[in-house]
């Protein structure tokens, strides 16, 4: 299985969209996560670049995700 490098978190209220690329630039994964469902899809993970939208949540998820060695990004 090939390694996600950089992961796009679009963040919404309850419902948020993950797309993961590899090094190559190929998509690994799109999917919806709900909420409660996403520290644990990323504690899976090998620690990646995380871009998140720049909006007053993303502070949060980005303090939850520097936990699982994950660099994050706002966009």
């Amino acid at each position: 299985m090939r390694a996600v490098t950089t992961i796009g978190l679009d963040i919404t209220k309850s419902v948020f969209q993950v797309h993961g690329i590899d090094a190559e630039g190929q998509v690994i994964i799109r999917r919806q996560l709900r909420r409660r469902y996403v520290l644990a899809f990323f504690e899976k993970l090998a620690p990646c670049l995380v871009g998140i939208e720049a909006c007053t949540a993303s502070h949060h998820w980005s303090r939850q995700l520097q936990r699982d060695r994950h660099l994050r990004r706002w966009y």
